[in-house]
């Protein structure tokens, strides 16, 4: 297999650091895409430092030409970009009489029209290789959570916009799925803790319980899942949304 380059984004930290050091392992070149470029150097350090090719990009995935611009400088210092996780996003959770307009459009803006865009941009360079991977994270509030409509609408949309791409691309060799974790231990759920006023610790245990396998999942659970979606031996699965989450969620 000639080197691939794959584009993830939202990888500064959390989930999206985790696939792109996996991606990397894996043998693929990888541009690590957030908003700041400065947050980007440990997960571009630690992937060096195991050998590996990547490249900090700083793009708000929001911003048509700032994501033209990235997906062109993946191109000049790593290539063609087959790969794509779009892994960005953010959460602005509230009950919905109390949600803003702005708290609504930030979040959609950035799970749909980021994926939206980055997809977009990154297909004419699968369409060419006539191969290509294209991840796309959602989450099990896709099913429904309260004080998240906004964050649950976007991860909604994110599975729809999955299996449309897997229909229009598949004719090109270029498979897309979705990957909807459960409750995964990072920044972001740690913030949530301590928002409603517990340690992270205590607040991973009393997720846990809810979970059959009796754990909260890591970073490393979603990247397990990534890596395969992004495979050779993937290609004959497309449009498919697997909820990581340690069991069922009704």
């Amino acid at each position: 297999m000639t080197e691939r380059t794959a584009i993830v984004t939202g990888a500064a930290r959390g989930i999206g650091a985790a696939v792109a050091a996996r991606l990397a392992a894996d043998g693929y070149a990888v541009a690590v895409v957030d908003l700041d470029e400065g947050s980007t150097s440990a997960t571009v350090e630690a992937i060096r430092a195991a050998d590996g090719r990547a490249v900090g990009i700083g793009a708000d995935v929001a911003d048509e030409q700032q994501v033209a611009a990235a997906v062109q400088r993946t191109v000049d210092e790593l290539g063609a970009p087959t790969i794509l996780v779009n892994n960005a996003g953010i959460l602005r959770d509230n009950l919905l009489f109390k949600m803003s307009v702005d708290d609504w459009d930030a979040v959609l803006n950035v799970h749909l029209r980021g994926a939206f865009l980055m997809s977009r941009a990154v297909q004419t360079h699968q369409v060419a290789a006539e191969w290509g991977r294209i991840v796309n994270l959602s989450s099990t509030s896709a099913l429904g959570n309260r004080g998240q409509a906004n964050y649950a609408a976007a991860k909604a949309g994110m599975q729809g916009f999955t299996k449309t791409l897997a229909i229009e691309l598949g004719r090109y060799n270029v498979t897309a799925n979705a990957i909807a974790p459960g409750f995964i231990e990072t920044e972001m759920t740690a913030a949530t803790a301590r928002r409603v006023g517990l340690e992270p610790e205590e607040f991973f245990a009393l997720a846990a319980k809810e979970i059959p396998v009796g754990r909260t999942g890591t970073p490393a659970d979603i990247a397990a899942a990534a890596s395969f979606f992004c495979s050779e031996e993937a290609g004959f699965v497309s449009g498919q949304v697997l909820y990581v989450a340690g069991g069922p969620r009704a």
